[in-house]
């Protein structure tokens, strides 16, 4: 049986033991890397909920709708058939952003009638990272010379994106803000919000990194990315200054080129169902994807 949940705020202190059973799930959606947890969780009413006698760990969202995400840890070792029917007991039907893996598992091994849908916009874009550094052939030819007009262009300078750059890298995104009219817009305004919660914590998270683009001492562009296993980087955030043309070009294949030799995949997140997004992300040639459901039990 499944202990009584506890959902409380989700703590930066305890980031290392919820990685930890994080590195047990054998599919990582960009969802459940703890930045992304612990960042929006303002936004979304996120809380986790630590299930000691399965060694998982469960997220709620109360906004803008109330559910269930999918836990974290050990999948394998789990009953699913006793833990989703206790979970019914207790009123929860509806959980989203259930990874593919586990959504088979659980349609296989849980409840009758426990029932599946599809969630396009939560899918995961997967990239080869050497393809985004490479950018060989014709699938790349827009992106590479963009890129080869910001070389051209520019004298840049790359710099990793660490302590010492967040004072730039806040001021770059006040005004990134400013271009996009953040506070137009909900959210960018979020997004924003978030942002600068993650950068003004930099030292207290243990995966992040990132890199940024100087060009005549103003910051061109940065991005922010967290290891989410040991193969895989997922990018957070990416911000360009529009006066500089290819300026998102440069800052993706710079900070790519630089990696640990070890990343293979490049998890660059959802599209959340925006067809401007979904267009950018498929641009890059996507080499797969983290498909994620909807899960509703009767």
């Amino acid at each position: 049986m499944i202990d009584t949940l506890e959902f409380e705020a989700i703590d930066l202190e305890r980031q290392k033991e919820y990685n930890h059973l994080l590195s047990f799930c054998s599919q990582k959606a960009s969802d459940y890397s703890f930045i992304n947890i612990w960042g929006w969780a303002e936004e979304y009413g996120l809380k986790w909920a630590w299930d000691r006698t399965n060694q998982l760990v469960w997220i709620s969202q109360s906004t803008p709708v109330s559910s269930l995400w999918a836990p974290i840890g050990p999948w394998e070792k789990a009953d699913w058939q006793e833990i989703l029917k206790a979970l019914q007991a207790c009123g929860a039907h509806t959980f989203q952003r259930v990874p593919e893996e586990l959504a088979m598992t659980w349609k296989r091994l849980g409840p009758k009638g426990l029932e599946l849908f599809e969630d396009r916009g939560q899918w995961d874009y997967l990239y080869l990272r050497q393809e985004l550094v490479s950018l060989k052939g014709k699938r790349f030819h827009k992106k590479k010379n963009l890129l080869n007009q910001f070389r051209r262009k520019y004298t840049y300078r790359y710099l990793d994106l660490g302590h010492e750059m967040v004072k730039l890298a806040l001021e770059m995104q006040d005004n990134w803000c400013l271009w996009k009219d953040c506070e137009a817009n909900q959210i960018l305004a979020a997004e924003n919000r978030v942002i600068i919660n993650v950068l003004e914590n930099w030292t207290s998270l243990d995966r992040i990194s990132g890199g940024a683009l100087e060009v005549d001492g103003i910051l061109a562009a940065y991005t922010i990315a967290e290891k989410i296993s040991h193969d895989t980087l997922v990018i957070h955030f990416e911000k360009g200054d529009p006066s500089f043309k290819g300026s998102y070009q440069a800052i993706n294949q710079f900070f790519l080129a630089r990696c640990q030799d070890d990343i293979t995949w490049v998890n660059r997140e959802q599209d959340l169902g925006d067809e401007g997004l979904r267009k950018a992300k498929l641009s890059y040639n996507p080499a797969g994807f983290i498909r994620k459901f909807k899960v509703r039990l009767e």
